[in-house]
């Protein structure tokens, strides 16, 4: 009998080979972006010393307050600019964009476009 791999296990499989070639520097820092049935989460990551630089959710009051749901293409999209301003604050412009083996698609690139909108170059 076949055994079906799930599909957790096949997003976790393409993350890490996208990882093996996404690395953040400080002068261009990783876009993590992370999905789940209920919320989406995105960090600026600088890789070499490990240290979140920016984060945003929709888990957020601030976030979670100006959307209806937060598990919609609307909310991504709103995170998106929210990530992106919050970058430009800090003086960050270029990032590197780990969709997290999300197929780019749907909330995943609703929130990469409006990251750009907001300032941010990948």
């Amino acid at each position: 009998m076949v055994s079906k791999v799930s599909r957790q296990e096949v997003r976790a499989k393409k993350h890490y080979r996208m990882r093996n070639r996404l690395n953040g520097t400080a002068e261009r820092p990783r876009l993590c972006v992370f999905r789940s049935n209920n919320h989406m989460y995105a960090q600026i990551i600088d890789d070499t010393v490990g240290k979140t630089l920016v984060s945003a959710s929709t888990n957020e009051q601030e976030v979670k307050s100006k959307v209806e749901k937060t598990n919609n293409v609307e909310a991504a999209a709103y995170l998106g600019s929210v990530i992106g301003k919050r970058a430009v604050e800090k003086g960050i412009k270029e990032v590197i964009f780990d969709r997290g083996g999300f197929i780019y698609q749907g909330k995943i690139a609703a929130l990469a476009d409006a990251a750009r909108e907001a300032g941010l170059t990948f």
